[in-house]
């Protein structure tokens, strides 16, 4: 995999990225959607596919990215399909760090060290090219403002933003109110983003001990992400 093209944990990552702080919004569970993107980078690569609500590895071959390949190796090893739920939860997090640790020997971002109180140290992360990240946020905004389709990695993109709650990172306040709402409603258009997605909010709902009913009773995977995609509609509308 060359590196014209930025994949979908590297900006999942810089999305979170705050321009002022160096930090990263939602760290905790930035882990899991990172995770998650690992996943769909894997799957629009053709090495793996969904099987119900699990992920089957269909080609070993690695990709070329050495963050990814470890995912596809590890996944190779289990040696048939595992969930996706028990995939993102598993103790594989500190990926927060091992990104960022990524895109600075990429050139991507760089650290700043400084100090807490003056006593413990800390590391900030400030982007090299902010054009990249704004090219990034455009994307969305544009799905979000236009209502077209969007491409299946913006989609995709969109769901994973969602399921971590970088929605009121990037559109704050009541003003922000609609866009998060439409940026949740981008989750239907790719189906494996929304696999990936519900998987991630599932891990942080503690709802991992068994598969959705729709999936155990064989509903196909695009139907399963629709019919998801509604009831969180209706959730919304209820809680506001």
């Amino acid at each position: 995999m060359g590196r014209s093209r930025r994949t979908i944990p590297e900006e999942l990552l810089l999305l979170a990225l705050d321009p002022t702080t160096g930090t990263t919004a939602q760290p905790q569970s930035l882990d899991l959607g990172l995770a998650g993107a690992q996943l769909v980078e894997l799957a629009l690569a053709g090495r793996i596919a969904p099987d119900g609500d699990r992920i089957a590895v269909v080609m070993p071959r690695p990709t070329g990215d050495p963050t990814l390949d470890s995912a596809l190796e590890l996944l190779r090893r289990r040696g048939s399909p595992v969930r996706a739920v028990h995939w993102i939860g598993g103790p594989r997090l500190g990926l927060r760090q091992i990104y960022l640790a990524h895109l600075e020997r990429c050139g991507m971002v760089h650290a700043v060290a400084g100090q807490m109180c003056g006593v413990l140290p800390t590391t900030r992360y400030q982007a090299t090219d902010t054009a990249i990240s704004r090219d990034i946020r455009a994307r969305l905004d544009s799905a979000i403002r236009t209502g077209v389709p969007p491409d299946p990695r913006t989609a995709a993109l969109a769901a994973l933003a969602h399921a971590v709650g970088l929605g009121k990172h990037l559109y704050p306040g009541n003003e922000g109110r609609s866009s998060r709402s439409r940026l949740r409603d981008l989750i239907r258009h790719d189906p494996m983003g929304g696999l990936v997605a519900h998987a991630v909010m599932d891990v942080q709902n503690g709802a991992v001990a068994q598969p959705r009913r729709n999936q155990a009773a064989g509903v196909p995977l695009q139907q399963q992400v629709q019919s998801q995609s509604r009831r969180d509609s209706m959730a919304h509308t209820v809680a506001h």
